[in-house]
């Protein structure tokens, strides 16, 4: 078993650098990015330039690989907002079919899901979330005035981005088609990606050169690009609920931040094809 690694300062970081063939042009700007990024974190994004050595491909500059993560924070931002969107739209809609179908109630009902659904779990999950909100003034409210009684369309407000992909992939078959249309069954998959991707927004996680664990299903895409940013990017673009605002509001803002660094960014790293931003609007 290797050792840990020993604690390096500032100083040691860049003369690593250095020592890979990485090229810094003002040591001082370095340090500074090292100290309020970190190494480790700002290390994730030399990755794509890296040669069978453990040394740095000629020519590589420190100025590159920040650019490079100011535009992953930057893309997580858009994303994450985009995200937001879908969830919000998704607990709306789904509370509405179930509790219409089901009454208020119905979801604590396992006759009202699929044979798969663990009842026991999802109520689990959802008394965690009332106990880490109970102090939230409607969570406080439905304890006290209704004993704890939530009506659907109220405790989705707590659901999170997983629970209600779990939510619609218990769904009955029939309510899944009757939900979703002709694309019940990718929407599964859909889910399961977006919830991968906004995991990793919300903890700020790497998406450039990224391999993610969930792929979707009903894109005609290769391997490579289900496993890439470009694959998951697609999942949101299906479940955006609003084909205007997806074009005016989020495609601007994406098609902006690749002009912006255009040249510092490689389509391949996130396995995007040449005509992006045509094939992603709606």
């Amino acid at each position: 078993m290797s050792e840990v690694k020993q604690h390096s300062t500032y100083a040691e970081q860049i003369e690593k650098l250095h020592s890979r063939g990485y090229i810094i042009s003002d040591n001082a700007v370095c340090e500074d990015k090292l100290e309020h990024i970190g190494y480790y974190r700002l290390s994730a994004y030399f990755l794509p330039f890296k040669k069978e050595d453990n040394r740095y491909i000629d020519g590589l500059t420190f100025d590159r690989v920040y650019h490079i993560y100011e535009f992953d924070r930057k893309l997580r931002n858009l994303l994450f907002a985009a995200i937001e969107v879908i969830e919000v739209s998704l607990r709306a809609r789904l509370s509405y079919y179930h509790s219409q179908k089901y009454g208020p109630l119905g979801y604590l009902d396992r006759a009202s899901f699929n044979t798969k659904h663990d009842a026991e779990k999802f109520k689990t999950n959802i008394n965690r979330e009332i106990e880490n909100n109970k102090k939230v003034q409607f969570v406080k409210h439905h304890i006290e005035k209704y004993d704890g009684q939530f009506p659907l369309w109220v405790i989705c407000e707590l659901f999170t981005f997983g629970m209600i992909s779990y939510f619609y992939n218990d769904l009955k078959t029939a309510d899944k088609k009757e939900f979703a249309g002709s694309y019940y069954k990718e929407m599964v998959s859909w889910l399961r990606c977006c919830t991968d991707l906004r995991n990793i927004c919300a903890h700020y996680g790497r998406l450039y050169y990224r391999i993610f664990s969930a792929m979707p299903s009903g894109f005609s895409i290769s391997e490579a690009e289900k496993r890439r940013l470009w694959g998951a990017l697609l999942s949101v673009r299906a479940l955006y609920p609003s084909d205007e605002k997806w074009n005016n509001e989020f495609m601007p803002g994406i098609e902006s931040l690749f002009e912006e660094y255009k040249d510092d960014i490689n389509l391949y790293h996130l396995a995007f094809p040449k005509n992006w931003a045509t094939e992603l609007r709606k």
